[in-house]
């Protein structure tokens, strides 16, 4: 009895070689819709003049399956991200709708994805595109997977008393779930899957990358375990499938659906990652939000030194919180404060969902009150050596910090004009500050020397 739980212990904190992968160099055509290629770099994210680019704005999940509610994306929608200076979308896309009978792909449905790409791509926001899973399939309710892939002798829960529960728990889902991280069959049409979505999109710039599995859990294989012989390793052949046809874009990979409590890492060598944990903190995840940002704070600092050790970019794909919750957007504050601190971008779930948790329904209402609090402006792309200080979207207020050494290059403020007024500048800085009201872009050429700053407020 003690040899088996020692050896159950060696087996769970037994280390694992690093992963590396072999994606070859970019073969990148000219940038498209006027959104330059972004990179990794030195653990940022980067475009083609080298400056930081942060990534804000919103998930949609209106090409999953009729099991996941879900309400279309119109040129309103595209319009009002834009004009509040958004710049990303985390767009949900389903492996079971590309692949509804094995090998037979959906062209239909790939054309649907390029279609909600470019709409936003015209609106000057990037894409991400998210694998998207939820109780592994459409077969149980969920979303995700193909309904052919599931084992027919699992079978499925059905107690209406447990709510979502009763999907969390199905043996059904639990055991396609577990089949498909141990065994390489139904692996190998996911990647396909991939292949298919990355050869369509292998030239667009407006894509910015892809976000490879959503929430990977390790129910009902054991946690650690699950990370080390299982997720990284999945994560490093996935990237070698996409990028053997699409070298071009950057690779997303998560961390485990119960990050709060630590997502064991495997260091990764691979161009262009990024690591996109989810931060539910006092959210959905106990204890709930009291006032007290300690719990936001020690959590984000927790996933961005994962970030440090994969070694990749951070950026959260997933946060949100409904609007009924008590103190919502004190925690939205302070979460974004966290994410400032880390220098981590983000998307909120979501933009379009008849729920507390969306910021528009389906008769076109806006609950300005949570997207005055998301939409605070910030440093959409820098060069080295600028950054920002005291962002309020309330209050229409953004301090730009301008280093002694500035090398130069062009500083775009994003600029919340939708739920603010134009911004006015002053300050030590020269330069003459160009504004864009569609693309809701403040571009300033610094052409005084540094150190300086300006301060950046809504006119009156």
């Amino acid at each position: 009895m003690v040899f088996a739980i020692v050896a159950s212990l060696v087996w769970f904190e037994l280390p694992v070689a690093a992963l590396t992968t072999s994606v070859g160099p970019t073969d990148r055509p000219a940038a498209t819709s006027g959104l330059s290629w972004l990179s990794v770099r030195d653990r940022r994210i980067v475009d083609e003049s080298g400056r930081t680019v942060l990534l804000r704005g919103f998930n949609t999940s209106t090409l999953l399956e009729p099991t996941v509610p879900h309400l279309p994306l119109d040129e309103t929608d595209a319009t009002m991200m834009e004009s509040d200076g958004f710049d990303v979308v985390r767009l949900a896309v389903s492996w079971g709708r590309l692949e509804p009978q094995r090998g037979v792909w959906d062209a239909g449905y790939l054309q649907s994805i390029a279609a909600t790409v470019d709409l936003l791509n015209r609106h000057h926001i990037y894409v991400v595109i998210d694998m998207h899973f939820l109780d592994w399939s459409s077969a149980f309710s969920g979303s995700g997977a193909p309904a052919w892939a599931s084992l027919p002798l699992a079978p499925d829960l059905h107690m209406q008393a447990l709510g979502d529960w009763q999907r969390h728990l199905s043996p059904a889902v639990n055991g396609a779930n577990t089949y498909f991280w141990v065994s390489p069959d139904w692996q190998a049409d996911y990647m396909q899957a991939w292949q298919r979505i990355a050869q369509r999109f292998r030239g667009d710039s407006g894509v910015a990358g892809y976000d490879l599995y959503n929430e990977p859990h390790a129910i009902p294989l054991p946690p650690i375990r699950f990370e080390k012989s299982f997720m990284w390793p999945l994560y490093a052949r996935t990237i070698d499938a996409i990028g053997s046809v699409d070298p071009n874009h950057m690779f997303i990979v998560e961390g485990e659906l119960l990050a709060d409590y630590g997502t064991t890492i495997v260091p990764l060598q691979a161009p262009n990652l990024v690591y996109s944990p989810h931060e539910y903190t006092g959210s959905l995840v106990p204890p709930m939000f009291d006032g007290n940002a300690r719990p936001i704070d020690d959590h984000v600092q927790q996933v961005a030194d994962e970030a440090s050790r994969v070694p990749a970019a951070l950026w959260v794909g997933e946060w949100g919180m409904s609007a009924t919750q008590a103190k919502a957007t004190t925690w939205i504050d302070d979460t974004v404060d966290a994410f400032d601190i880390a220098g981590a971008g983000w998307a909120w779930w979501q933009w379009r969902e008849d729920s507390p948790w969306g910021i528009r329904d389906s008769a076109g209402h806006t609950d300005t009150a949570v997207l005055r609090h998301l939409a605070r402006p910030y440093l959409a792309a820098a060069p080295t050596g600028v950054h920002s200080q005291g962002a309020d979207g309330i209050a229409g207020i953004l301090t730009v910090v301008v280093d002694p050494g500035f090398q130069g290059g062009a500083i775009d403020v994003a600029w919340p004009l939708l739920t603010t007024a134009a911004p006015q500048v002053g300050g030590t800085c020269g330069g003459v500050p160009r504004w864009d009201p569609v693309r809701a872009r403040l571009s300033i050429v610094i052409d005084g020397p540094a150190p300086c700053s300006m301060h950046i407020t809504a006119s009156s």
